[in-house]
């Protein structure tokens, strides 16, 4: 048995506080990194089934990406019986709700599936309801990744916070943590669907819920879904997920947003450093390297990058300049991502707008070392770019899989298509990519 496969069963099977064993546990892997091991195709053909492991058919909507340990895959879905929901991909600017489905029941559905084979190990509907708020032609209903630490999976369905036993999908414990409403401020009519994804860090769920009306931040015990803190965001809405690093032997929980960007102490909850950010709609997670934290927003007035020290503490101040203190190590004020959590990867920081602007910087320094269109201008980038094997993928909105080089100088390897639209940011285990595509999950070998 594979060494790796068999410390992920072991952990599982002792249900162990254990070190995570290099799986996918969480949206864009582990602390939301995006990188993975082994060595990954440069090429293939879904068509053909050339590189294909293996494909599974999902029904519903959703664009949370699959999560991976040991043997297991976990992916979700919104289910409302309507034969192919709305999903509108591209370049636009239209901020109106789908009203199409305003009294259509949904199940939130989690699925299991092997690893190897793509065979249905269970699958499980958590929740049956009429969605609490509408979402965007460019959203779904599932759009919150789970998390895992190989014993338990936990989720967000609807507006509830759930844990299921990973190895059989038995319900552990449900918490209604509604309202759960997002959408851009200036139009508060017209709701985009909630996005941020759980987290699991030292036996603890972390929440981040920056929504209409009392955004929060919070930690739930894995073990019963009792709520141990709870702090309040003041934040506008946002899609970001939190991520975590540690200081000085303390583990802090970081979370992005535009009026607070902020650090937070996991076994307190109080607040650790914040600052003003820069776009007023963030998605991006943070992503932790070293002794810096990389966070971006681009919507509005600013386009942001920042890059942070891991000692940062109190007010650094705002977005736009003002002082400069010594907690923010550089800065760019244009080249920040709107929807794709960015990617660090042997010292280079990776990052693309919404049009296929891609570039590489130093992930010390901020220096740019190459700037290239991904696309052809009209094309979308929505799932995050991931790394393994000395490559870079990412995924367009029509399913085109640009496969680049990692390094100081742009080399395009090859591009491939996946059939079918995929906004999902895609999973790597043991030199397989898995991606979660309009319709199925496919795993590439």
């Amino acid at each position: 048995m594979n060494a790796r496969l068999f410390a992920a069963l072991f952990f599982s099977v002792c249900g162990a506080d254990a070190a995570d064993p290099g799986w996918w546990p969480q949206f864009r892997g582990p602390n939301a990194s995006g990188v993975g091991d082994g060595q990954t195709p440069e090429k293939w053909d879904v068509a053909t089934g050339a590189q294909v492991l293996w494909k599974r058919e999902i029904p519903g909507l959703a664009l949370a990406s699959p999560v991976i340990w040991g043997a297991h895959l976990f992916t979700t879905t919104a289910v409302s019986g309507k034969e192919d929901s709305e999903l509108k991909i591209g370049l636009y600017g239209d901020i109106k709700s789908v009203t199409s489905e305003d009294n259509l029941k949904h199940d939130w559905t989690v699925f299991c599936l092997d690893r190897l084979t793509g065979a249905v190990v269970w699958e499980k509907i958590v929740v049956s309801a009429v969605p609490a708020s509408r979402r965007h032609p460019k959203s779904s209903h599932a759009n919150c990744t789970p998390a895992t630490d190989g014993s338990s999976l936990v989720g967000i369905f609807n507006e509830t916070l759930a844990c299921l036993d990973a190895q059989t999908g038995a319900v552990r414990w449900r918490v209604e943590i509604g309202p759960l409403r997002g959408g851009y401020y200036k139009a508060p009519d017209d709701t985009w669907g909630y996005a941020s994804s759980p987290i699991i860090r030292d036996g603890r769920v972390i929440v981040q819920c920056d929504v209409e009306k009392q955004s929060w931040i919070a930690a739930f015990d894995i073990k019963d879904g009792k709520e141990l803190w709870r702090t309040q965001r003041g934040n506008k809405p946002s899609w970001a997920t939190p991520s975590s690093y540690t200081h000085d032997g303390t583990v802090r929980i970081v979370a992005n947003g535009y009026e607070r960007l902020a650090a937070y102490d996991l076994a307190s909850g109080r607040e650790v450093w914040h600052m003003q950010g820069g776009g007023d709609i963030p998605v991006p997670a943070p992503v932790v390297a070293g002794e810096l934290i990389t966070l971006t927003n681009a919507h509005g007035r600013l386009a942001p990058v920042f890059a942070i020290g891991t000692d940062a503490a109190g007010d650094l101040g705002a977005a736009d300049g003002g002082e400069k203190n010594k907690f923010l190590r550089w800065s760019l004020p244009r080249r920040g991502n709107y929807m794709q959590t960015p990617l660090i990867h042997s010292g280079r920081l990776y990052l693309c707008s919404d049009g296929g602007i891609a570039s590489c910087q130093d992930a010390a320094t901020g220096e740019e070392k190459w700037l290239e269109r991904l696309g052809n201008g009209s094309t979308g980038f929505t799932a995050s770019p991931v790394a393994a094997g000395g490559l870079v993928y990412w995924t367009a909105e029509n399913g085109r899989v640009v496969v680049v080089r990692a390094g100081d100088k742009f080399e395009r390897v090859a591009e491939n298509d996946l059939g079918e639209p995929a906004m999902a940011s895609p999973a790597i285990a043991d030199g397989v990519l898995y991606f979660r595509t309009r319709h199925r999950v496919i795993a590439i070998k």
